[in-house]
């Protein structure tokens, strides 16, 4: 790892799915989290995407549809739900602001890891939240540990998984070994880890822009049928331990780009009109 960049990163952060298609695929040997309460234990492996940080960014757009979608932003690429937010920023209504909030696109981290006890299915991808990103983070500036990815000299960690009332999923708690370790005594096994790893995005389900934007209209004429409907960030496969779920969203049904004074339109004529100026439907 580049302790330099991950110092950076750290401070930075301080100041601060529809699934594929076709074939059915295993997730399991493709993300790794606990599905049962207990201890684990993980050891973070250099990723073959990037050899000076095993940390992957990517922002998740959540409670739009059936499924957490990964924002196009990833990709380089514009995203109408991003425009959108920006769009309702530019009015005054408090409301609007709040629909925002919700529809902005949330931080995931995605590290490659091999479980104990579970060498047999390969490199993982493990997926946690900004807050157990920045504890990684703190522990690799830690001249105490350092680069716990180090394949002769790393660290295992311990992940404890317990039960939160009232949520779906299990909050986690990570703690590094004291002892350094080798990532493992066979060379030829270490080195089919760092050469056979799930490349992230290549995995995840690719939105077209068009496609994305029907998926935000869907969300937004949704509000006109459904009032009690709840949004939130929902429970995926592989993302339940940091849902908060609320009993009701007021701020997607209060969506409205009527003034004072002047008639309500339809919430789907409201929803074109915010664009109609200069995005490219």
């Amino acid at each position: 790892m580049d302790l330099n960049a991950i110092k950076s990163r750290l401070s930075s952060l301080n100041q601060d799915a529809k699934p594929k298609t076709g074939e059915k695929k295993d997730y399991t040997l493709v993300y790794w989290k606990p599905r049962q309460e207990g201890k684990y234990q993980i050891r973070f492996v250099p990723s073959l995407i990037n050899k000076n940080n095993p940390f992957q960014e990517v922002y998740m757009h959540y409670g739009v549809g059936k499924y957490p979608i990964v924002a196009l932003t990833n990709w380089g690429e514009q995203d109408p739900i991003v425009d959108f937010t920006k769009k309702l920023r530019t009015t005054s209504d408090s409301e609007n602001w709040r629909l925002a909030k919700k529809l902005d696109p949330k931080l995931r981290v995605f590290a490659p890891v091999i479980v104990r006890g579970e060498e047999d299915k390969g490199v993982r991808l493990f997926e946690f939240s900004k807050t157990i990103y920045m504890e990684l983070l703190s522990i690799a500036d830690d001249e105490d540990y350092g680069d716990f990815t180090d394949i002769a000299e790393g660290f295992d960690f311990v992940v404890n998984a317990s039960k939160v009332v009232d949520r779906p999923g299990f909050a986690l708690n990570l703690r590094p070994k004291p002892k350094q370790t080798p990532l493992s005594k066979d060379a030829n096994q270490v080195n089919t880890w760092l050469e056979n790893q799930p490349k992230l995005l290549e995995e995840r389900y690719k939105y077209t822009y068009e496609k994305l934007k029907e998926e935000l209209q869907n969300f937004i004429s949704g509000g006109e049928e459904k009032e009690d409907t709840i949004v939130s960030e929902p429970a995926s496969e592989f993302d339940n331990d940091t849902v908060e779920t609320k009993a009701e969203d007021k701020s997607k049904k209060a969506f409205s780009l009527a003034t004072q004074g002047k008639p309500k339109k339809a919430k789907s004529e409201e929803f074109d009109s915010l664009f109609e100026d200069d995005l490219p439907f």
